[in-house]
């Protein structure tokens, strides 16, 4: 295997630095608190249509039609007549409009879960971050399911429903499951010119005070410094570890702060505070089981090459791991290197586990250059198991790992249509989609994430 770095062994807990990646799966490093934007200005004087909605698209906004022209519809549901307040006419082929009424409600309609997001309150103030609050559960769950299977046959060419699953409510018994409230162990709130704290309002950089967060976990609802001035500050991270240290970080900065530990499954995993974990507390136990139990033991071979891409803190190695025994073999690769040092530490038990720093194209390059003939045999029986940043793996990761020809992969996503795109080129690969999963671990938002195995065109 290419080393760009030596493995990380296990180190002592320490404050970490470094930028964001995604693949250290739960924590986001912070933006620079202090990097001016520009509000979006109140839109009061555009243009008030009657629009009858059609469908939700990738994004989770409502589609409608006005003459001829697309118009994209916050807060509205499929199959109701709303009056919307156009708020961004710039484009010629679509406009953009916030519901000010609806006219003909949906029976999916219910009260907003968050008061202060109600239609009932001026656009430009309701806080963003809930924008399907308004949908009862079961239906947010199916339009998340349409919009996979239209990103699915739009992309990758497959015809493929699947249910969205909500979390087990044995993961997460504190979370209201009815309302899809209760849920978020991390959430950042910001701070203006004036030292207000809250949410940026929906689709801009304004921050709104709100006096509730119903979303987060009661922890971070008792802490939240709502309704405080904060002068000269530009972020305020909420962040609630299953570890129980609840804490309010004003500033982070780049910095990573101490080290926390998550459980999943009863198996405990280090990670630096301000590093990526889910944030649903039922979130990592949901994608590890999936994982799991995706990988086909027929084909799992524990002595081959087998790869962990994009691996964090090493959960989704951990859970191959824990599946096949502590003999298996399995690189975790990992740009991020503070993630590298934590994902060594929590695989220390498996003899044949390795976390190397690197980032995944590069390292894949790497690897295609330098593998001797064995190496590739190795390859050819390995499982890959790929968890890549929203926007997807991307056409030169796809194509250099199927070049591999791995004998499956097993891919999370937590976008549709960055899924979809990544499937169709390993089709034209010859890779196919066998198995897809779906669950709801961002309740009352438009975000759905996937679980998928692909195996080799026969």
């Amino acid at each position: 295997m290419p080393r760009p770095k030596q493995p990380r062994r296990p180190a002592d807990d320490q404050p970490g630095r470094g930028d964001r990646s995604r693949s250290q799966r739960g924590a986001r490093s912070p933006r620079d608190s202090r990097n001016p934007r520009t509000p979006r200005p109140p839109a009061t004087d555009g243009p008030v249509l009657e629009l009858d909605v059609e469908r939700i698209a990738h994004g989770g906004i409502a589609v409608a039609h006005h003459e001829g022209r697309v118009v994209f519809v916050a807060d509205a549901i499929p199959g109701e007549r709303v009056r919307a307040r156009v708020t961004d006419a710039a484009k010629e082929r679509f406009w953009r409009a916030d519901t000010v009424e609806v006219l003909d409600a949906s029976p999916d309609r219910r009260e907003h879960v968050w008061a202060e997001a109600s239609i009932d309150r001026a656009p430009e103030h309701r806080p963003g971050g809930a924008e399907f609050g308004h949908i009862r559960m079961a239906r947010q769950r199916e339009l998340k399911a349409d919009v996979l299977a239209e990103a699915l046959a739009r992309f990758a060419g497959v015809e493929r429903s699947v249910a969205v699953e909500p979390v087990d409510e044995t993961l997460a018994p504190d979370v209201d499951a009815e309302a899809g409230t209760g849920w978020r162990t991390r959430v950042r709130l910001h701070v203006d010119a004036d030292g207000c704290v809250g949410p940026y309002a929906a689709r801009s950089h304004l921050v709104v005070p709100v006096a509730s967060l119903p979303l987060a976990v009661a922890e971070l609802q008792e802490m939240a410094p709502l309704g405080a001035e904060l002068p000269g500050s530009g972020v305020v991270d909420l962040v609630a570890p299953s570890d129980g240290r609840a804490e309010v970080v004003v500033d982070p900065g780049s910095a990573r702060g101490p080290v926390v530990h998550e459980v999943v499954d009863g198996r405990r995993f280090r990670l630096d505070r301000g590093g990526f974990w889910q944030v649903h507390r039922g979130a990592a136990a949901t994608l590890s089981r999936a994982v799991r139990d995706l990988v086909d033991a027929d084909r799992f071979d524990p002595r081959a090459a087998n790869l962990d891409l994009y691996g964090g803190v090493g959960l989704l190695a951990a859970a191959v791991g824990d599946r096949f025994g502590e003999t298996v073999r399995i690189t975790s690769v990992e740009a991020d290197e503070r993630a590298t040092d934590h994902a060594a530490a929590n695989l220390a038990e498996w003899v044949g586990a390795r976390a190397e720093t690197g980032r995944v194209d590069r390292w894949l390059a790497e690897l295609d250059a330098s593998a001797d003939r064995e190496l590739r045999s190795r390859l050819r029986g390995a499982t890959v198991v790929l968890d890549p940043p929203r926007s997807g793996a991307g056409r030169e990761v796809v194509e250099r790992l199927a070049a591999l020809r791995p004998a499956q992969l097993v891919y999370v996503a937590c976008d549709p249509v960055a899924l979809a795109r990544d499937l169709g080129t390993f089709r034209e690969h010859g890779y196919e989609l066998e198995e897809l999963r779906a669950f709801d671990l961002f309740p009352n938002t438009h975000h759905v994430e996937a679980v998928a195995r692909l195996g080799a065109i026969v």
